[in-house]
């Protein structure tokens, strides 16, 4: 759809993977533009527009797609609620959505947080499935991402890292540097400052997955085309990734 600007992820089977921008949408202010976040100060009939065009944008279907009730662990669910323009609608608590299911699209929302994608690569015995994740420095420490590697199942994966901040701008204090250092390797800090995009990449590639791409786009550099809760100081709106098996 014109207006609606995407990142979109080739990942070599059956699959819609794109994440969001803050283009393309009708809310305004510190919301402009495409904000899909439902829990801020924006107008709640924007952010269903901005929904509906997203999913259009994508070739999904807004009834069926689903949400999740985002809670910063490391629950993965198999996506089943439907209508993430319907009012009311009651998701998963959890911050990972996986789906075997064609035609069922997931969208999960991050303003600084990582978002992931995982896919089975389809073979004659597999069926393809796809997972996405939401992953902050607790769900990362608690293991979301082996929990979506174990929800999809065996087989040859392949994960892509989206936009979120980046080690840039990422600064942290020694009680979360400290568990990520001896998580993921000294180097993941330096100057105080945390690498969460190396920390994930190395989470999906010790859970198994053979081939990982990262986009390395920091959303809190990026202020014409990402929202960043960090860099906004919480008065911000949200982009996602949203996918599904064709």
């Amino acid at each position: 759809m014109a207006g609606v600007a995407l990142i979109e992820w080739d990942a070599l089977g059956p699959y819609r993977v794109a994440f969001s921008t803050r283009e393309g949408g009708v809310s305004e202010g510190a919301y402009a533009s495409l904000n899909l976040g439902i829990r801020t100060e924006d107008d709640p009939a924007a952010v269903v527009e901005n929904r509906r065009r997203l999913c259009e944008a994508v070739g999904a279907d807004a009834d069926a797609a689903t949400m999740a009730w985002q809670r910063h662990g490391a629950t993965v669910t198999r996506a089943q609620s439907r209508g993430i323009v319907t009012p009311g609608t009651v998701y998963d608590h959890c911050d990972g959505l996986w789906s075997d299911e064609r035609g069922r699209a997931m969208l999960l929302i991050t303003a600084d947080c990582v978002p992931v994608a995982i896919a089975r690569r389809p073979e004659s015995r597999v069926r393809p499935a796809l997972a996405v994740l939401h992953v902050g420095w607790r769900g990362l420490l608690a293991g979301i991402v082996a929990e979506g590697v174990r929800a999809i199942g065996p087989g040859k994966l392949a994960a892509v890292v989206g936009p979120a901040i980046g080690p840039c701008c990422y600064e942290v204090g020694e009680e979360v540097a400290g568990p990520a250092r001896e998580a993921f390797g000294a180097d993941v800090v330096v100057d105080g400052k945390l690498d969460l995009w190396t920390c994930v990449e190395r989470a999906l590639r010790a859970a198994g997955c053979e081939q990982v791409e990262r986009l390395d786009v920091c959303t809190a550099c990026n202020g014409e085309r990402f929202f960043s809760h960090r860099r906004d100081l919480g008065r911000t709106g949200r982009q996602g990734v949203i996918a599904y098996v064709t």
